[in-house]
């Protein structure tokens, strides 16, 4: 009944892979499941009908207590280099409960975070806490609304259970939306499996999900090496745009869709400084905003060490190759970077200057701690509040330059401006305001400014009248820090 009801329709296909990719089991029932958030605008897109159900069988369905027919939940087996290290992982604390198909039969993984031990859950819990939960439902929709390529956030419900961490907090589980959640790790996974079909198996299924174009190449598996680092440029340029930082970047959480996954230890930067961390386990600052380029590519590196068995049967042959198509990630990474820094400028056409003009807006920002979106903000007349640090005397003279740069778009102002506003956000997930939302949610039970934050972050590019009090930086200099949650 409550298939026909809502929509559910899967296609469970990953579970036809070899079993030492994945385990089956059900989620482990929660006591008192109690709907917090519900994305009904994300639902009606991949055509589901939520209409009919109240909030309690809602809460039923999203905490895996009342699973949907059709589901067949799985938990995905895969290794990762975090900070470097490798080891081997797996979902643990997650479950995939089926792939969902819309009208248009895109695919869609349905997976519950929070939902209790695994296989691989290596003697943790298996759970997951409220505020980190609620914290990926902001940031994911937030991303969404940035034009930034992301995993989405359907509900997220309370457990009515406690999980214990450094104190005692309240439970929950995310329900998490993705093209799917094949990882560069999934790959290291199946390099190393012993059963030896499972990488040419995983590699087969990834063309079929995701690029069912490379079948037809005479060399499909360097093709597919090529385009996730192209994908993984515009993704992490995307990323740089919005002074998103990830904080965790090990290669279980790049996604082989181009997909940002994993919204942990991650924050977006105020003041402009390139070291930028915020994740509370990086002391080297491996992860830190300008080292994300590298490490993309470092990840990149580790997904074609595990293609080299397919790109050719001479490992010497084959890493000929993929050092080649790898060797283009810095020329292409930094054309794609200028690009997108000169729309933020709204400059059209190239100048040989160009690069010079950005670096110097660039040093400028960082040596007088001046806000990173604001700033643009204040460049197209969008930022709502006084600050003397743009009557500085180094930033008038960039801005005369800047000024006479934009008169050799040879346009009128109008369509430089608007080139800038489509990339430019006049409002971004500021971390203050994000705790703020999520301490009312977890210490006072209240909602509230969760659902405010949620609504102020749909339309971060439009005229911000009635919400500029959210392009307010911290009052605080104490550096932020950010958690993992698990």
């Amino acid at each position: 009944m409550l298939r026909k009801q809502i929509g559910w329709k899967f296609d469970n296909t990953y579970s036809n892979l070899s079993q030492s990719m994945f385990s089956k089991l059900n989620p482990i029932p929660v006591k008192a499941p109690e709907l917090a958030l519900f994305n009904h605008d994300l639902s009606k897109e991949i055509d589901l009908d939520f209409s009919q159900i109240n909030n309690k069988e809602l809460a039923l369905i999203f905490s895996g207590n009342q699973l949907p027919e059709g589901s067949e939940s799985i938990a995905q087996a895969y290794a990762g280099h975090q900070f470097g290290h490798f080891t081997i992982l797996g979902d643990g604390r997650a479950l995939m409960i089926g792939e969902h198909l819309d009208k248009n039969k895109k695919r869609y993984d349905i997976q519950f975070k929070g939902s209790g031990k695994t296989p691989y859950s290596r003697n943790a819990d298996g759970r997951a806490a409220l505020g980190p939960m609620i914290r990926e439902y902001i940031i994911s929709e937030a991303m969404n609304s940035l034009k930034v390529p992301t995993t989405r956030s359907l509900a997220v419900v309370k457990t009515g259970e406690d999980v214990v961490r450094e104190t005692i907090l309240k439970g929950a589980i995310l329900t998490r939306i993705a093209s799917s959640h094949i990882r560069v790790g999934t790959f290291q996974y199946a390099l190393i499996s012993k059963d030896k079909n499972d990488l040419k198996s995983l590699f087969n299924y990834t063309l079929n999900r995701h690029y069912p174009d490379l079948k037809k190449s005479k060399s499909p598996a360097v093709d597919l090496l090529k385009v996730v680092l192209e994908k993984q440029i515009d993704l992490i340029c995307n990323w740089m745009r919005v002074g998103f930082i990830h904080g965790v970047m090990n290669t279980d959480n790049m996604t082989i869709s181009g997909e940002t996954i994993d919204y942990g230890p991650c924050a977006f930067m105020d003041k402009y400084n390139p070291d930028t961390v915020f994740s509370s386990i990086d002391h080297q600052g491996r992860y830190s905003y300008y080292n994300q380029p590298r490490v993309a590519k470092w990840n990149l590196e580790r997904f074609a060490e595990s293609l080299l068995p397919l790109i050719n049967k001479d490992s010497e042959v084959a890493i000929k190759i993929a050092t080649e198509v790898l060797k283009e990630f810095p020329k292409k990474y930094k054309k794609k970077w200028l690009e997108m820094m000169k729309k933020k400028l709204g400059l059209i056409g190239d100048d040989p200057k160009d690069e010079q003009l950005i670096i110097e807006l660039l040093s400028w920002m960082h040596q007088n701690k001046a806000d990173y979106t604001n700033t643009f903000c204040y460049l197209m007349k969008e930022y709502k509040q006084e600050n003397e640090i743009y009557n500085e005397k180094k930033f008038m003279l960039w801005k005369k330059k800047w000024e006479n740069r934009i008169k050799l778009n040879n346009v009128s102002q109008n369509i430089s401006l608007k080139i800038m506003r489509e990339v430019n956000p006049l409002i971004i997930p500021r971390n203050h305001f994000v705790e703020e939302a999520l301490n009312y949610a977890a210490e006072k039970n209240d909602l509230s400014k969760v659902r405010e934050l949620l609504k102020v972050l749909q339309n971060p590019y439009d005229d911000i009248a009635t919400n500029s009090a959210y392009q307010s930086p911290p009052f605080s200099e104490k550096n932020y820090m950010t958690y993992c949650g698990t």
